[in-house]
């Protein structure tokens, strides 16, 4: 039987009776294996993070998002939009429609009525309250909805957005959901981000306009119902006998 004393980490006593250099090499291997094995672990954990936060691939997702907008023609939602700036804060809610190609109606119900409409010609904004609607081209028209032509299939998601990424500082507003950031091409002077919520399904379900003055304005959608039957009559609008009609014109 070997009755050497053995050595237990951390037991500097029972090298006593070693010579000084070999204590110190005992001594040093012994730090030197803790730290490689506190090393090692730490390489593991970050590993496993990095995983988890490389999450889904952004150029396959867009173009998954990007493939599955494509193909339909005509989209309904719900949806509420909330904007915050200028030491405001405004939710609205109503029901969206979409229809290729250009065409979208936003029925505001709450908390006052309000029409937005366009034919993709064309665009109104009427609210029955103060009995006035300005009509607009809908090619000039500086709206917050505007960029949301991608929901129309028109465009390419990272063409519409410069520097796609993921946005993993962002959480989800639904779980599961994958959250994407990207900058502009056409709205850089107005907007400095955009952010989307992808669904695992690729619906956009969360829209983010970040302005450059510091307000942003969100649109969440719900209840998204694809290819419905929807009349063109929906996207056109004549205003009400009464109603004051400020033309910026379609030039």
């Amino acid at each position: 039987m070997d009755s050497r004393p053995r050595l237990r980490e951390g037991d500097k006593i029972m090298t006593s009776s070693l010579p000084a250099i070999i204590q110190k090499q005992v001594v040093v291997s012994v730090r030197v294996g803790r730290f490689l094995c506190f090393f090692l672990l730490g390489v593991l954990v970050i590993s496993t993070a990095a995983g988890s936060a490389a999450g889904p691939d952004v150029k396959s997702l867009a173009a998954e998002v990007d493939a599955h907008y494509n193909h339909l023609q005509t989209l309904e939602a719900e949806f509420s939009e909330s904007y915050r700036g200028a030491g405001m804060e405004r939710t609205e809610s109503g029901t969206l429609w979409l229809k290729k190609p250009g065409k979208m109606r936003w029925e505001y119900r709450s908390p006052r009525e309000k029409l937005f409409v366009s034919n993709g010609k064309e665009a109104w904004i009427y609210v029955p309250e103060d009995r006035q609607a300005r009509k607009e081209a809908a090619k000039k028209l500086e709206d917050v909805r505007s960029p949301l032509a991608f929901m129309l299939g028109k465009t390419k998601l990272e063409k519409e957005l410069r520097g796609l990424s993921l946005a993993l500082d962002v959480p989800p507003w639904q779980a599961g959901d994958t959250v994407l950031r990207g900058v502009p091409t056409g709205w850089a002077d107005r907007v400095s981000e955009v952010v989307l919520e992808v669904s695992p399904e690729k619906r956009i379900v969360r829209v983010e306009l970040d302005d450059v003055d510091g307000g942003a304005t969100e649109f969440r959608f719900s209840g998204q119902k694809e290819d419905v039957a929807v009349a063109e009559g929906r996207f056109e609008f004549k205003p009400p006998a009464g109603v004051e009609v400020v033309d910026e014109g379609l030039e």
